[in-house]
């Protein structure tokens, strides 16, 4: 790895007043240590590397802030790295901050580096904290989810796997199931939703999340929610029903065709 000297040059070159050329090699070789292990595990112990990337991503050089979310990505999928990105940098902070403009470029890097940091539940916390604290709020973050073309230069599809982390934490579990809000209700639509298995995968997850909740499993059953159908509809097989079978379905799951069980199966 580099020496004392040669890291001290390096971090001269990642501040927002260099020439664009310098930072821009500055940045791609930053990147390129975190595209491995050890290289990752160098930076752990370089907080001000870690400041200087964060900073960095809103440099007027598109290239450059690119690189900078590539390797804020690669660090974010190292767990060793959770705790010195949150609490040594403003990192959250900013995420947050850009991820509501709707015309941010850069959205779907966020949502994947919210998704990293949120898998294991200290992170996850910090996170979620971050969300309350800034003022967003769990149902900004579902709205944003749920507007389709939200963010025209992004899918937000990531977001999805987002809700489905925070939802290991009771408090987010208790907004999602909060019975005057209706977020679940708006969450599953999207357990079939075929453009993004990513999107819908992270929406079964916080469903499943939610599950822990025995309290709530009646209401989850009820009218209100009528979760069964959309549990159950990807696990629909060919079976030939007799009438009365299929009456004692849910309405949603009767006399389903060959092709609505062959369609939902592949999704």
């Amino acid at each position: 790895m580099l020496s004392d000297g040669e890291a001290k040059e390096l971090l001269s070159f990642l501040i927002l007043k260099m020439r664009a050329d310098v930072k821009g090699q500055a940045t791609g070789y930053i990147l390129g240590l975190t595209g491995n292990r050890d290289g990752c595990r160098y930076l752990r112990s370089k907080p001000d590397f870690l400041k200087a990337l964060v900073t960095l991503t809103c440099d007027p050089s598109i290239s450059i802030v690119k690189d900078c979310y590539h390797a804020l990505i690669n660090l974010s999928a190292d767990e060793t790295l959770h705790q010195p990105l949150v609490k040594e940098t403003d990192l959250l902070a900013r995420l947050f901050q850009n991820l509501l403009d709707p015309e941010y470029m850069f959205a779907d890097r966020i949502c994947t580096i919210l998704s990293n940091l949120s898998r294991h539940e200290r992170t996850c916390r910090d996170v979620f904290n971050t969300v309350q604290e800034q003022k967003i709020g769990l149902d900004k973050v579902v709205e944003i989810f749920c507007t389709e073309g939200f963010n025209k230069k992004a899918s937000l599809h990531y977001l999805g796997p987002l809700l489905s982390n925070l939802a290991q934490l009771p408090e987010a579990r208790h907004f999602i199931l909060d019975k005057d809000k209706c977020v679940i209700q708006r969450l599953l639509p999207y357990t079939q939703y075929e453009e993004s298995s990513t999107r819908r995968g992270g929406v079964v997850g916080t469903l499943r999340n939610c599950c822990f909740e025995y309290a709530h499993h009646e209401w989850l059953l009820s009218d209100a929610v009528d979760i069964l159908p959309y549990l159950l509809l990807p696990l629909a097989g060919p079976e030939e029903l007799s009438e009365e079978e299929n009456e004692g379905l849910p309405v949603d799951l009767q006399y389903l065709t060959t092709f609505q069980i062959f369609h939902q199966s592949n999704l």
